[in-house]
């Protein structure tokens, strides 16, 4: 879908349409079936004013990766810390409608209700789009946790230190590695969150998704910062 004439372009515009939207995040399981599921990533040039994001399908059963795309644009926002995902989905937006298909799920490399306003990326993207999402983390952003068993498939939840609100969940995805960060989206519970995150981390510490989309929009950055367009 193409992005809102009315894209916030201020801090104050961004802050209130996350108000806006926070009430729309259904945060429970819709029971459809997932039979492609996708990641998004995105990385910057912000000296040349680049945004670069990736949408990568894979199969979920095989984990074989069945198409990906890209797309180049303009930084659509400033950074500020909360409101990544008016820098970032002008151009996830765009390199999922580069794709002929279209994912029942998507995983972002980020936040979803494991935000201070419950609007990270992942949950943004899921209302505006209306697809089944969830946000996976490298870092706990600024929620308290304990630290998950060592085992695989372990976890502990990540709460809201001035509520005590369960936001999201830490993850173990591989014996003694350092857990990822799990949470809901949009139309998904957390123990699905949880669930598809380990179905897709079967052999490192990152989703699969993470993985081929993190790779794809680094090599598409350089790509773009040579001057040529990149490959989907």
């Amino acid at each position: 879908m193409p992005i809102p004439a009315d894209w916030p372009t201020t801090e104050a515009q961004a802050l209130a349409e996350q108000e806006r939207l926070r009430p729309l995040v259904q945060a429970v399981d819709d029971d459809a079936p997932c039979r492609l599921i996708a990641g998004v990533d995105v990385a910057y040039d912000d000296d040349h004013d680049l945004v670069v994001a990736a949408a990568v399908l894979l199969d979920p059963d095989t984990l074989d990766v069945v198409e990906q795309a890209t797309a180049v644009g303009r930084i659509a926002f400033p950074y500020v810390p909360g409101l990544l995902a008016f820098r970032e989905l002008p151009a996830v937006l765009d390199a999922l409608a580069a794709l002929t298909r279209t994912p029942d799920t998507v995983v972002c490399d980020g936040y979803g209700l494991a935000h201070p306003r419950r609007l990270g990326l992942a949950s943004h993207l899921g209302v505006l789009t209306g697809l089944r999402t969830l946000g996976v983390a490298k870092t706990p952003f600024t929620f308290d946790h304990h630290d998950p068993g060592p085992e695989r498939g372990s976890w502990t939840p990540l709460t809201d230190p001035a509520t005590g609100e369960e936001v999201g969940r830490a993850v173990r995805t591989r014996p003694g590695v350092k857990p990822v960060y799990a949470s809901v989206g949009h139309r998904i519970g957390l123990d699905t969150a949880v669930h598809t995150t380990l179905q897709l981390a079967r052999r490192y510490r990152l989703p699969e998704t993470t993985r081929h989309a993190d790779s794809l929009c680094r090599r598409a950055l350089t790509e773009a910062q040579r001057g040529r367009t990149p490959a989907n």
